[in-house]
């Protein structure tokens, strides 16, 4: 059973998705400030049961989610889905440039957080364990070496360090190198969504891989206006 933790300052809420998805297979611990996130995580690294996922609310006290985000790399590699107020855009790009999985609307429809959840821990339990080589098709040429068992992104021998998902998407360019692959089938085989107007979570990842890419290459995810994304390299 996958093992999660809900940072949110609105305890009936919490309470109310604990129920929900321990009914439909997942534990959860709940915690109501960002400094109890921080603690809890830092406890989990010491602990055989540790977390599998954090979703975490952007406003909380004490210490708020973007400043827990900023944190988080020296305490954990948890993957996160981000909970933010409807309308509240700039908090989501934030929240994923500062390496957040995903991000959902507060009110949130349980079942689609329980979708988002199964996704994000889905993707990133393949990152720890790696896939089935037997699974794996042949890619194309490229300066962009990418080890699928052992989810390793390379460039020009260097390795860079990169998120599941962005290993995913880096993948799924590479598979279609040269083509022009739309941003709804990258939405929806992905980050395994359909692609929803005004979501700009693929942008940004997108806008992430291009800074980690661009001392190799310029602009090695090209742009296409209307219709989606294409890798270069």
């Amino acid at each position: 059973m996958p093992n999660i933790l809900l940072g949110d300052d609105d305890e009936e809420l919490t309470q109310l998705l604990q129920e929900y998805l321990h009914n439909h297979g997942i534990q959860s611990d709940c915690v109501h400030d960002g400094e109890a996130v921080i603690e809890r995580l830092k406890v989990a690294m010491h602990d055989s049961a540790s977390y599998d996922l954090l979703v975490l609310d952007i406003m909380m006290p004490k210490i708020d989610g973007l400043s827990v985000l900023r944190q988080l790399p020296a305490i954990s590699d948890i993957p996160v889905i981000m909970l933010t107020a409807k309308g509240e855009e700039i908090d989501r790009i934030i929240g994923l440039e500062l390496g957040a999985d995903d991000y959902i609307t507060k009110p949130c429809n349980p079942r689609e957080l329980l979708a988002r959840i199964n996704a994000v821990i889905k993707r990133s339990r393949i990152t720890a364990s790696g896939a089935a080589t037997s699974e794996h098709t042949p890619l194309p040429e490229s300066r962009l070496h990418l080890d699928q068992n052992q989810r390793i992104c390379q460039i020009d021998g260097i390795e860079l360090q990169v998120t599941g998902t962005e290993f995913d998407l880096l993948l799924a360019l590479l598979k279609q190198k040269g083509e022009v692959v739309s941003k709804a089938w990258l939405s929806q085989n992905v980050l395994q969504r359909e692609l929803q107007p005004f979501d700009r979570s693929l942008d940004v990842h997108v806008s992430r891989l291009r800074k980690k890419l661009q001392p190799f290459h310029d602009e090695s995810i090209k742009a296409i206006r209307g219709k989606g994304y294409q890798l270069v390299l």
